[in-house]
């Protein structure tokens, strides 16, 4: 119990001690980095322990400090102390000689706290209070990126706040309906306003984990804010907080049925994220921005799999999870250690870098062919998975699943190429490789996409399939798929990508315009100029939704104004003068008029 309270107040402490280190040397980064060794020290003894804590609450309102470590939990937690630890080894040197380390920092330990805190609360509540900590250093992390990311800051806060205030609602109508906010004593039936409560939970996870429609801040961010944030917040630690409660709503706290309306409503999220994305991330030119559209996309494969509420499918979801955790984050960095030799992510400034920096450069070929699905790596036995629940479940899905792996594999080719092969321009011929402190976690990850591909049968027997209890027959989930269909048209698919690559090469004379003949064919060519000028942004909508709102409020007033203060007071003084030049004092007249008015009431009582 000592050892959960600890999980959440040592970063949390140290995330406040980092103001009152000396700016000058390395205190801050050596402090990070012994408090990231700490809560992973802390998050592997924790792992496989079953471990709950009680604390009373005098407020009320179904609330109480509960706090709870099991299986799924353990290892979700010891996942993302590991890729903690990790990126402030990497931050290390990436961040040396930046302006607003003490921030970044104190970020960085808060957000650890605060992931800490959503995966082992047990009450709905105490998990909501972390999880809206996470919005606060999300906002934080990427103002500090620059001048013009203050934009881009209000931009995911709006966002994830919107989902969250649908989180909230979620999170309240469940209590109501069971009675407790204690996530272990929950288990409710979909149907009626439980359907509601499930809905309106999913789009808080969904968004947590940066599924479409609430992605569009995460390209942005790729330009404006550290690039150590891109790789420790949308690379990883958002896609594990936000899949794991998916998770926890789909088979705990409700229990998703295949034949739910909801279950294909997921499904449909899934594929539609995992395609769109994609195509946005073939057409790009900068190193960050396209891996940021992955790591869009990368999440439909989740949700997709999840979805499916079929053991393959959420075994192979639970499993992306993970995976892409490991490759997605390792990328960013790869991305990172080029910006930091070269000054810049530009693919158009880039190329033959794999002969000036041969470790990353081996280090991106296994993380791309990781998120490629090529086996034996990991990417490839989690999307098998993941295609076999989409496939029991329709072809359609399956299909989206497919053309996501085509373009994945194509728009990693054209990275590759752009970045590391080909011609090496006169900028960069003295650029040398990266520091070992920032090649170290690349290896390390590296060696994760290895082992979690060949030696698969561990996190899939030992830490995933656990997490579903019993399944129905003697179906082993690890090991080579079974499904000969889907191996032989996952392979069919990376040859087809590989060919598409070739071809787009020959005609574009370039790797960088490998995706060009895509990018630029009929219709599709319309459709990415609309896009890339945000035209299909819901974040855009909104605004502008709000801008014509304002606009009618603000038109609305003036014409009020005008009504009151100067159509009634002219109207009132018109009437007055009129008055004053009838009234001349000649009683003839009043008489007249006294006779007028009577005979008017005479006729109308007549006709009365």
């Amino acid at each position: 119990m000592n050892l959960l309270l600890s999980f959440l107040l040592i970063p949390a402490f140290a995330a406040i001690l980092i103001f009152v280190l000396p700016k000058k040397g390395m205190l801050r980064e050596i402090f990070a980095i012994l408090i990231a060794a700490v809560n992973l020290v802390i998050a592997l003894m924790l792992f496989g322990k079953d471990v709950s804590l009680t604390l009373p609450w005098a407020g009320g309102w179904g609330f109480s400090f509960s706090l709870k470590v099991y299986h799924y939990s353990s290892f979700v937690a010891a996942a993302s102390a590991g890729f903690g630890f990790l990126i402030a080894l990497y931050s290390l040197h990436f961040m040396k000689g930046r302006e607003k380390l003490s921030q970044f920092y104190a970020y960085f330990l808060l957000t650890l706290a605060q992931v800490n805190g959503v995966l082992l609360a047990d009450n709905l509540i105490l998990m909501l209070f972390f999880w809206e900590g996470l919005l606060l250093t999300l906002f934080g992390f990427i103002v500090i990126g620059g001048a013009e990311s203050f934009g881009t800051a209000v931009k995911a806060f709006v966002i994830n706040g919107l989902a969250d205030l649908c989180l909230m609602a979620g999170i309240g109508l469940t209590g109501y309906l069971a009675g407790t906010y204690n996530m272990s004593s929950i288990a409710l039936p979909i149907g009626g306003l439980g359907s509601l409560a499930f809905l309106l939970m999913m789009i808080g996870a969904i968004a947590k984990a940066g599924a479409m429609p609430f992605h569009s801040w995460i390209p942005n961010a790729a330009s404006d804010a550290p690039l150590p944030f891109m790789a420790f917040i949308p690379g990883s630690l958002e896609k594990l907080v936000g899949i794991y409660f998916l998770s926890r709503i789909c088979l705990d706290i409700f229990k998703l049925d295949h034949t739910s309306w909801l279950s294909t409503l997921l499904m449909i999220v899934g594929a539609v994220t995992i395609v769109l994305a994609v195509m946005m991330a073939l057409v790009q030119k900068d190193f960050k921005k396209l891996l940021s559209y992955h790591a869009i996309s990368q999440v439909g494969y989740m949700v997709l799999g999840i979805g499916t509420a079929v053991p393959a499918g959420i075994i192979g979801g639970i499993f992306h999870m993970i995976n892409n955790a490991i490759y997605k984050d390792a990328l960013f960095l790869s991305g990172g250690a080029v910006e930091k030799q070269t000054g810049t992510t530009d693919l158009r400034k880039l190329g033959g870098l794999g002969a000036k920096m041969p470790i990353t450069a081996i280090c991106f070929i296994v993380f791309a062919l990781s998120i490629s699905g090529v086996p034996p790596f990991n990417g490839f036995f989690s999307k098998e998975l993941v295609y076999d629940g989409a496939l029991e479940r329709g072809w359609i899905f399956y299909a989206a699943a497919l053309l996501g792996s085509f373009l994945t594999a194509a728009s990693f080719l054209k990275l590759g190429h752009a970045a590391f092969f080909g011609k090496i321009s006169e900028e960069n011929k003295k650029v040398k490789e990266a520091h070992w402190i920032m090649l170290t976690p690349m290896i390390i990850l590296a060696i994760f996409c290895i082992f979690f591909g060949i030696y698969n049968v561990y996190p899939i027997d030992t830490l995933i399939v656990p997490v579903l209890g019993t399944i129905p027959g003697e179906h082993h989930f690890s090991g080579m798929p079974s499904n000969m269909f889907l191996i032989v048209m996952t392979v069919i698919v990376l040859v087809a990508a590989y060919l598409n690559h070739r071809y787009g090469v020959k005609k574009s004379g370039s790797g960088l315009g490998a995706g060009d003949h895509i990018h630029y064919a009929p219709v599709l060519h319309s459709l990415y100029d609309k896009a890339e000028a945000g035209f299909f942004d819901p974040y855009n909508w909104g605004v502008k939704f709000i801008n014509w709102f304002s606009f009618g409020a603000f038109k609305l007033d003036k014409a009020n104004d005008w009504f009151y203060n100067k159509f009634s007071v002219k109207s009132a003084n018109a009437v007055s003068y009129s008055i004053r030049k009838v009234h001349t004092g000649n009683y003839s007249l009043y008489i007249i008029w006294s006779f007028v008015g009577l005979f008017i009431l005479i006729m109308w009582f007549v006709r009365s």
